[in-house]
């Protein structure tokens, strides 16, 4: 795990679970996002055992390609953790996914009310 530096492993529980799948051991990495379940597996008996490529592409289709590239422009995985996908209480995180009808016109009353703007946009 001291060789896992790159920014995408942020994105995950920072312990992968580690089991034999058909004789092969692998990496199984868990997503972090809210609601998300998707483990990505990594095989580590192939000559791209160290590849992020799959980890980058659940990222970028869970969270985003604009969040993917801030986290690319960050110094570490620990930074990203901090400041993107705020793993601890009282972080900052940020939605991934789309607001329904109900939320999204909750949040415009929200903004109404707090705002003291006129009720008409509701």
């Amino acid at each position: 795990m001291q060789d896992w530096n790159s920014q995408v492993y942020a994105f995950f529980h920072p312990i992968p679970k580690i089991s034999e799948q058909n004789g092969r051991r692998v990496h199984e990495f868990r997503c972090q996002g809210k609601g998300c379940k998707a483990t990505v597996r990594r095989y580590l008996n192939k000559g791209d055992a160290r590849s992020t490529g799959n980890l980058r592409k659940h990222v970028r289709s869970c969270w985003g390609e604009d969040i993917l590239k801030a986290a690319d422009e960050v110094k570490d995985a620990d930074e990203v953790r901090k400041n993107i996908v705020g793993s601890g209480k009282g972080k900052i995180t940020y939605s991934h996914h789309q607001h329904t009808c109900t939320e999204t016109r909750a949040e415009i009353v929200h903004w109404v009310s707090e705002n003291l703007q006129p009720f008409e946009i509701v």
